[in-house]
């Protein structure tokens, strides 16, 4: 018969992004994401910062447990700063229950203090597009706002000045249209 292993499954997120780990015990030391070794994980650059909770924690916590990651959505960033969250978060909850919850209080203590992003999700979302300009936030430029206002446009000699604070009521100025 065939032996039951200890596993725990967690996710890690970042934006859209999200990274599934299913971390297994009496294992042989794999970290694989979605098929394929972490070393081999691209781009080359972000390599690294998906290597972060192994270096940190030490190469001999991870030397008896398979990682195993899915991660799907958003983009090549995101994806990586969701699967070193899901790291993270595995040996985490692993040594919670299988461990010890004193091991794991001192993981989680170097990892925050490292970088809080390991363990907590950014909630950051992107803002949708509104009604009335081209993003979240900006607006169409009205050139006839100030009309709209009902202000009036000063004629002074060296061009057109509009002034939003008090509309002009002096007489000896010019109004234009």
């Amino acid at each position: 018969m065939v032996e039951k292993r200890n596993s725990v499954q967690v996710f890690g997120r970042k934006k859209t992004a999200v990274a599934v780990a299913l971390v297994q015990g009496n294992g042989k030391g794999l970290v694989k994401v979605n098929g394929c070794p972490l070393d081999l994980l691209e781009p080359e650059v972000l390599r690294v910062k998906a290597l972060e909770p192994i270096l940190i924690l030490g190469q001999e916590r991870f030397v008896d447990l398979d990682i195993r990651i899915r991660v799907r959505g958003s983009g090549f960033t995101s994806q990586v700063y969701a699967i070193r969250q899901a790291i993270a978060k595995g040996i985490c909850a692993y040594y919670a229950k299988y461990v010890d919850e004193a091991t794991r209080k001192q993981l989680r203590d170097l990892l925050i203090s490292y970088d809080r992003s390991l363990l907590v999700a950014d909630p950051r979302r992107c803002e949708p597009k509104k009604f009335g300009g081209r993003g979240a936030r900006a607006r169409y430029e009205n050139y006839m706002l100030f009309f709209q206002l009902g202000y009036e446009a000063v004629r002074i000699p060296g061009g057109f000045l509009t002034d939003l604070l008090f509309p002009p009521s002096n007489a000896d100025l010019t109004v234009s249209c």
